[in-house]
């Protein structure tokens, strides 16, 4: 009999737990719809947000983060996940970021509210130490363009194009 550690087949704890992902986010868009969803996405992204920001902050001895190393820190996360994340636009009142390859690769492709992870996590450490974000998805490979166009906006618009706003928790922490 063939010993099944010797069988081919594509599992393996990435792909193991991407597909998870994938499959948690497509129950909910079914039983409660894609927006409601995304809320839930949302707040664990907010959760990993604030373990991300803490891990750069203590690693670049910092109390905060510039807009330069913000900007950095969003491009150098997705990396290190398997994002291919870059920077198109850069000014005081807007980064825009470009992005070829999905964390959650080929698992996203129709499941919207997965990209609330990306949302959530640079809108949340952009406004823990910008003090404010607003971050639209004007493109993404979940809605099934070929690549992401995220727009994060560093400082309020007079009339808001869409996107969602991000506040500093706690506005002591400057």
């Amino acid at each position: 009999m063939m010993e099944l550690k010797e069988l081919e087949i594509g599992l393996e704890r990435d792909i193991f737990l991407r597909s998870l992902i994938r499959e948690l986010s497509g129950v909910l868009e079914d039983v409660v719809g894609v927006k409601e969803a995304s809320g839930f996405v949302s707040v664990v992204g907010q959760s990993i947000g604030d373990w991300i920001n803490v891990e750069y902050r203590k690693a670049l001895r910092v109390s905060n983060l510039s807009r330069e190393q913000v900007a950095q820190v969003c491009v150098d996360l997705k990396r290190r996940i398997q994002g291919k994340f870059s920077i198109i636009e850069e000014n005081e009142d807007v980064i825009v970021f470009g992005n070829t390859a999905c964390p959650f690769g080929d698992k996203v492709i129709g499941r919207e509210s997965m990209c609330m992870m990306t949302s959530n996590v640079f809108g949340h450490i952009a406004a823990q130490n910008l003090g404010y974000a607003r971050v639209e998805l004007q493109e993404t490979i979940a809605k099934g363009n070929s690549g992401c166009r995220i727009v994060l906006y560093l400082q309020p618009l007079p009339e808001p194009s869409g996107g969602r706003e991000y506040f500093r928790a706690d506005l002591n922490n400057k």
